[in-house]
């Protein structure tokens, strides 16, 4: 199980960078920003978006 214990290693890794709540805000906008540029990306959200803005003229 050599993948599982990478992962459970990454996790015990991790987990010392989340008890800082600095850390937590820039992964949040960090977050928020790169979902913000897959939806604008992946082509099924932007036919949405398409649709919506041209529903309000």
């Amino acid at each position: 199980m050599p993948l599982m214990d990478v992962a459970l290693n990454a996790f015990v890794i991790m987990s010392g960078f989340w008890e800082s709540p600095w850390l937590l805000l820039i992964f949040a906008a960090g977050a928020a920003y790169l979902g913000a540029k897959a939806v604008e990306v992946i082509p099924f959200t932007r036919r949405i978006i398409e649709r919506r803005e041209a529903e309000r003229g």
